[in-house]
């Protein structure tokens, strides 16, 4: 699942993502209402700066996200820079089409001057992805939060993220080791509704007999992605920047740009699912916002966990989870 666009190295201060967080074992929704009142505001409030000046960039936030709960869990992992003794995440090969990094560290500049230790790197890229999905028009959904950071980040381990080129059942079996299920692959996949991809990312289908592949759509990407080339596509070129359900209703017709988009048609279940999110806008909001909060939720650190001062916030402060 390639979500993305764009590159970028940007150095972060490792020392401000390692945030003091309650000791409570769960995530919750208004976990920092007690302890920093004005987290979420100033998140949203950064991302929508951000958005004016590149309104692209919304997409590597949401893809951000991904690429940290998928290496390691959802521990900020992503972020950190590496040293003379180890190459870390964010410089892995598959990373360095992610832009947005400078994003990240600006909230955190404005959260660190608002409740010093607090609110975790972990957490900001969560709610710095719904934002983004907000941004384009999409659903806002609850985030619950809590999460701790991680202090451990390798490039090594980004081996773990799927590529383009992925079938059905390679995706399905990465998902369920992540405690996703293949519905909720489908459905996160959604997320290609936004963002552009660079051609390498698919230009073997271009080149090649893919009877997976429409072939108005594959003349067209062939006029964009001429042979050596590198340059960027939208992933949904009918709306580039609207969070909307028109990704499957590309797939469905053969113009699903990578290979693990077109997979989602492979079996008559699959199929089905895609029809469903293809014709009923809501029903795929719905299925997103609860899909990506439980992304959310991979691997996280709580507690005692990952980095940072414990501070013990009165459970009377934090507002209960809320369903979706």
């Amino acid at each position: 699942m390639a979500w993305g666009r764009g590159a970028t190295l940007v150095v972060l201060v490792v020392a401000l993502c390692l945030s003091a967080l309650g000791a409570d074992a769960h995530l919750k929704v208004g976990y920092y209402s007690y302890s920093c009142p004005a987290a979420e505001l100033i998140v949203k409030e950064e991302v929508e700066k951000a958005l004016i000046d590149d309104p692209g960039v919304g997409a590597d936030l949401l893809r951000m996200h991904f690429h940290d709960c998928f290496v390691r869990g959802c521990d900020g992992s992503v972020l950190i820079d590496s040293t003379e003794d180890n190459t870390a995440e964010k410089d892995a090969h598959i990373n360095l089409t992610l832009e947005g990094f400078e994003i990240i560290d600006a909230i955190k500049e404005k959260l660190e001057a608002a409740c010093k230790g607090v609110v975790s790197c972990a957490d900001v890229l969560a709610f710095a992805a719904r934002d983004s999905v907000v941004h384009y028009g999409g659903i806002h959904y609850k985030v619950p939060a809590g999460r701790r950071d991680g202090t451990v980040s390798k490039e090594g381990d980004t081996s773990i993220l799927p590529s383009p080129a992925l079938d059905l059942t390679e995706l399905t079996k990465l998902f369920i080791s992540k405690g996703l299920s293949q519905n909720d692959m489908i459905t996160l996949s959604g997320a290609h509704t936004v963002g552009i991809a660079h051609c390498d990312a698919f230009t073997d289908r271009l080149y090649n007999t893919d009877e997976t592949l429409d072939w108005k759509y594959a003349a067209a990407l062939r006029k964009q992605c001429p042979p050596g080339s590198n340059n960027t596509v939208s992933m949904d070129p009918k709306s580039p920047q609207r969070f909307d359900n028109h990704y499957y209703r590309s797939v469905l017709r053969k113009r699903g740009l990578f290979a693990s988009d077109q997979t989602l048609l492979s079996t008559q279940g699959t199929t089905t699912q895609v029809k469903r999110l293809a014709s009923n806008y809501k029903r795929f909001e719905r299925k997103f916002a609860a899909a990506i909060v439980k992304m959310g939720q991979i691997g996280i650190l709580t507690g005692s966990e990952g980095e940072g001062e414990d501070l013990i916030v009165p459970q009377h402060h934090i507002a209960e989870p809320t369903k979706i």
